[in-house]
Formats: structure tokens, C-alpha cells, sequence
């Protein structure tokens, strides 16, 4: 089930609200928890039943081991350290196995001319997203800065709908004290009228702004050829609809969770204003960049042994965090890409160098055009189509490849790029613009024509960027 499709905005959040606002009301808190968390298994099993029974047990094991962790069960038998280990290894090779294991055959068959035949597995919707939000509680629950002995509750942290299929990475710690809170059993009307502009800019900008930019990045990077022209227009239009159909997504969860009177952790923050990369990666994605520094570039060092040492880290978490995006060499050479850059960028500061704002925030856009192309590409001979369009000055024009007619830019087009940039290198985004928020009837008119502009934009439902991932 889609945040923007007639089902969900109409009969599942409606449905959900009301009911929960329902037991709330009667006392029954305990059963408002418990509904909570059968809606959120429903919205999982809406895409694919078959895929629940692997969540559940996912849910199950974590939930056991952390409940071990916390109350020192397996301590004569097993020190906890290596029960985390082996819990973490375990979570690993699930998602290993679901999402990499067909990757290593085909690696394995090309590098031994072998004839290894691939595994029939499907990826599991969100398969990430909640593996990564419970190894984080396991590492929270040996730290003991977590814990939790309520099944129910637990169930809940995990799959609350808002976050579970492209996040925000949740912490325990951060979310569960929340719905305890018994100021968030009744109904804030502040707390509405706010969900419901945020959903509102989100829907509209998935819908209206993503999905048409998605519709003139897919021929580009389908091309065999391109001019610079070209070029440039493909990888700024998939660098448009990533940005839209990502803060859409983030916006429309923090929306939705504010509904109930839960505030999710902010995920994205106009990376594209950006000074560095260093920076970027504070603004993009946030919960990941936390999830990548505290568990795994802190546990492998961090900075505390050397800047050799240091800097290997660094390009280790990234390249990692490529190959969590995907299974592909493509998002390997995209994390290595962002890697390096952070070594360089650690590096110029670390010898005192200085560079205006405007040149920092123009060069660290033009990169992450670059990278995103990597990212964006199915194989390397079409992200090298695209990368060689970008530096073809010898032809600058549109419609002058020998296959342009199917591309879909014009004048306007190119003109609607250009104040996309302007819109997302200067523009307030909306976390900027929530701050001081006080209901008033402009900002319902305002949540209003968004939503039904976004309703009125259905037509053509894709799902976000963010859910294969």
C-alpha cells in the first residue's frame, strides 16, 4: 500500500486513526497499542502476504536476543558480547541472503566461469530498513541505553507504518516513551492540522513535482546517445525527482506519525545547500548517516587510531553504505565516490584551507550530479552514455543525437530545471518552514490544495524511489 494512492488516503489512515483514537478514548491503551501494530502488519502484508511470516520472525529473534541481552539470561553460558556478534552476523546473513545472495553468484560465476544458477528469492519489501532498525536496538540493548520485555510494544517500534518500508532508522530509545505518553492517547488538533499540511507538501511534491521529473530522467538514461544538452537534462531531472520523491516520502511519514502524536527523527534537511560533502552527508538521509557513524564507522575506529586509519574507515562505512542501496557494482563505485570525497574533504580541512560558500555549495552539487548517476544507472554502459553526454561540448543542442525525438525535453522543460535548482539550492524546505508553526486557515487552505492537487495526481501512482532499496 502506497502513501499516495486512494486506498491508503481513504480508507486505511481513516480507518486507523479513528480506531485507535477510539480505544484511546475508552482507556484501553494496551489494545490501542496492540491495534496499532496489527494496522502496521496489515500495511506490510498489503504488498505480499508471503513476505509477513519473514518479518515476524525477524521481529521474533531480535526481540528474544535483546530481551537476553537486557536481562543477562545466556551470561554463564555465553559473555554478552558474543551473543551480540552472533545475533548481528545473523541479521546480516538474512539480509545477505535475500538481497545478495544472487549479487555473489553472479560475481562468482564470472570470476571462476562457473554456472552457479541464481536462487528464486524476492526481495522483501523494507528488508533494510528493519534490519538495520533492530540491529540498532540490539547494539543500544548491550550498551544498556534500551530495553524492552513488552512483545507488543516491540512489534510496534519496529513496524509503525509511517517509517517501516524507506524509514526514517529508528532508535528504541527515541520512540517508544513517546507512545507511552499518555498525552499522546487523546487527539491535538495542533498536532492534525500540522500532519496534514506536512502530508499534504509531501504528496504533492511525490506526485506532482517526483513523478514528472522521473518521467524525463527514465528516456535519458535509456538513450545511446546523448548530447550535453541532453545529458545534463537527464542527470539534473533524476537529480530532481530523487530529491522530490525522498523528502515527499519523509515528509508524508512525519505527517502521518504526527497524526498520532508521534514525532519521527528528522531524515532529510536540503542537502542540496549543502557547503561540502561533509555536510551533504549531515542532511541527507540523516538516520542512515547516524545508523553508518555510531555502528559502523565508530566500531570499526572511528578517528581514534591515526588519520590513516581514519580514512580507511571512512571509505569502508561508505562503500558499505553503496552496497546497502543496491546490488550492484554501481552503487559500490557510488559509495566509493562519496568516500574518496570525504577523505579529501577531511583532508583540505585538516591543512586550514578555506573556500567560499557559494564555490563550496556549487562544486558539492555538481559532484553529487555526477554520483547520482552511478546510482541511478543499471550498468556501467549506461551511466557512461550519460557521463559522456556531460562533458560532449561538441554537441550542445537538443534533438541532435540521432534519437532524441523520444527524449522529452524542450525550452520549457529545461527552464523548469533551472528553477527546480534555484528552488532546492535557495529555497526554505519545509522542516525550515514547520518551525513556530500555529494553525491558522491559511495553512489548512494551504494543506487542502495540496492534498487535493496531490488526490487529483493519482493517475499515474509510482512507488517512491526509496522502497527498493
Amino acid at each position: 500500500m502506497l502513501f499516495n494512492s486512494y486506498e491508503f488516503i481513504f480508507l486505511y489512515l481513516p480507518i486507523t486513526f479513528a480506531v485507535y483514537f477510539l480505544l484511546n478514548r475508552f482507556r484501553l491503551t494496551k489494545v490501542g497499542i496492540a491495534w496499532l501494530a496489527l494496522a502496521s502488519l496489515f500495511f506490510y502484508s498489503w504488498w505480499n502476504i508471503a513476505n509477513l511470516p519473514l518479518m515476524m520472525g525477524s521481529i521474533l529473534f531480535n526481540y528474544t536476543v535483546g530481551t537476553m541481552l537486557a536481562k543477562g539470561t545466556l551470561d554463564r553460558f555465553i559473555p554478552k558480547k558474543s551473543l551480540l556478534i552472533l545475533s548481528i552476523t545473523a541479521n546480516l546473513l538474512f539480509l545477505g541472503y535475500y538481497k545478495y545472495a544472487n549479487f555473489f553468484l553472479e560475481n562468482l560465476n564470472f570470476l571462476l566461469d562457473t554456472k552457479f544458477a541464481f536462487l528464486h528469492v524476492a526481495l522483501p519489501l523494507g528488508i533494510s530498513f528493519f534490519t538495520f532498525t533492530q540491529i540498532a536496538y540490539l547494539v543500544d540493548t548491550y550498551r544498556g541505553s534500551s530495553k524492552e520485555y513488552n512483545f507488543i510494544n516491540y512489534v510496534l517500534f519496529v513496524t509503525f507504518f509511517p517509517h517501516l518500508i524507506a524509514g526514517p532508522i529508528l532508535h528504541h530509545k527515541e520512540m517508544m516513551p513517546q507512545f507511552e505518553n499518555k498525552r499522546a492517547k487523546v487527539i491535538n488538533w495542533r498536532n492534525i492540522s500540522h500532519g496534514l499540511l506536512l502530508f499534504g507538501i509531501g504528496l504533492f511534491k511525490k506526485v506532482i513535482i517526483a513523478d514528472t521529473f522521473a518521467g524525463w530522467a527514465s528516456p535519458g538514461f535509456a538513450a545511446t546517445s546523448l548530447t550535453f544538452t541532453e545529458a545534463w537534462a537527464t542527470a539534473l531531472s533524476y537529480t530532481f525527482q530523487l530529491y522530490f520523491d525522498f523528502s515527499g516520502y519523509t515528509d508524508m511519514a512525519l505527517g502521518i506519525a504526527l497524526l498520532f502524536n508521534i514525532r519521527l527523527p528528522q531524515n532529510f534537511d536540503s542537502p542540496y545547500k549543502s557547503n561540502s560533502i561533509i555536510d551533504f552527508w549531515r542532511r541527507w538521509h540523516m538516520t542512515l548517516s547516524r545508523f553508518l557513524r555510531d555502528y559502523l564507522y565508530i566500531a570499526l575506529g572511528g578517528n581514534r587510531k591515526g588519520a590513516f586509519r581514519r580514512h580507511l574507515n571512512l571509505m569502508i562505512t561508505m562503500v558499505l553504505g553503496g552496497l546497502w542501496h543496491g546490488a550492484a557494482w554501481t552503487f559500490v563505485v557510488w559509495g566509493f565516490m562519496h568516500g574518496a570525497a570525504l577523505v579529501v574533504n577531511h583532508f583540505w580541512r585538516q591543512l586550514g584551507f578555506k573556500m567560499h560558500w557559494l564555490l563550496g555549495r556549487l562544486l558539492t552539487f555538481l559532484f553529487v550530479v555526477v554520483a547520482w548517476v552511478f546510482f541511478r544507472a543499471e550498468s556501467f554502459t549506461q551511466a557512461m552514455v550519460v557521463l559522456k553526454g556531460m562533458v560532449n561540448v561538441e554537441q550542445t543542442g537538443l534533438f541532435t543525437s540521432g534519437i532524441s525525438p523520444a527524449l522529452p525535453w524542450g525550452r520549457k522543460e529545461l527552464i523548469v530545471l533551472f528553477l527546480a535548482f534555484l528552488f532546492v539550492t535557495i529555497w526554505k524546505n519545509s522542516s525550515e518552514w514547520e518551525k513556530g508553526f500555529q494553525p491558522k486557515w491559511r495553512w489548512a487552505v494551504a494543506a487542502a490544495v495540496l492534498i487535493v492537487a496531490g488526490i487529483y495526481g493519482l493517475n499515474r501512482v509510482s512507488e517512491f524511489l526509496y522502497f527498493q532499496f
